[in-house]
């Protein structure tokens, strides 16, 4: 149980991390300054539509899961962060969504099917 609870920790602080990586990539490729608030700004969507993955899915009972944890994770992290944009009036583009449904595929399913392998191993050594 206490492994478990480590893993989900990790996977939420890992979910969190790419997130705020995504929108400080972004922020910079748009010439936008990287202030703590102009981040906030851009970050809260996502992070709201994460945690609301992380609570539709269930996470904590498979965190490192790529199917159905992490592919969850990444469409409600995508439909609730743009639909908050869209109500909080800072608005999309259809450029926007398709790179972010992109980067944050990548991102939060990606290192799910890196972590993989790598627990598997470790699994094996012990």
């Amino acid at each position: 149980m206490a492994q478990l609870r480590t893993s989900l920790r990790v996977a939420q602080a890992i979910d969190v991390v790419l997130v705020l990586v995504f929108v400080l990539i972004g922020r910079s490729s748009h010439h936008e300054a990287i202030t703590l608030p102009g981040t906030l700004v851009t970050l809260w969507p996502f992070l709201v539509g994460l945690v609301a993955g992380h609570l539709v899915m269930r996470a904590w009972r498979s965190p490192l899961r790529v199917w159905p944890t992490g592919v969850g994770i990444w469409v409600a992290t995508v439909v609730v962060g743009m639909l908050l944009r869209v109500v909080s009036g800072q608005g999309i583009q259809l450029g926007f969504v398709i790179v972010a449904t992109i980067v944050l595929g990548v991102f939060l399913v990606g290192w799910r099917a890196l972590a993989i392998p790598i627990a598997g191993r470790r699994r094996r050594r012990r």
